[in-house]
């Protein structure tokens, strides 16, 4: 059989590698899912929620807070864990500095997609 076609065959081909392995070399594969959110907050800053991680550390641009009655918290679509992938139509690339330029620049709307 050729190049899997749809998830089912991905993971049916991962099951069968893995039941060709020794037991001792055996690895669990799963399929990871992605929910993307779009958000948009309004009325300009504080937006009400905090950044961590970012490329210049290794990590993934996560947020890490979400204030109790700001602006990202009325909006009950972001939470913390969530990463952020887009801010006003701009992908971003896991960079904390890019992410905090362009989140400055917005002076009444802030519109992002985050990916949990």
């Amino acid at each position: 059989r050729g190049s899997p076609s749809w998830p089912g065959d991905v993971a049916r081909g991962a099951a069968t590698l893995a039941a060709m392995e020794p037991p001792e070399e055996r690895t669990e594969s799963r399929l990871v899912s992605f929910q993307y959110v779009h958000v948009q907050l309004q009325g300009g800053a504080p937006w009400g929620f905090t950044l961590k991680g970012g490329l210049e550390h290794g990590e993934p641009l996560i947020v890490s807070k979400v204030e109790d009655g700001g602006k990202a918290a009325l909006s009950r679509k972001m939470r913390p864990g969530d990463e952020l992938v887009n801010i006003n139509g701009t992908p971003l690339y896991g960079s904390r500095q890019e992410a905090l330029v362009l989140i400055k620049g917005s002076y009444r709307t802030l519109k992002m997609i985050v990916r949990r």
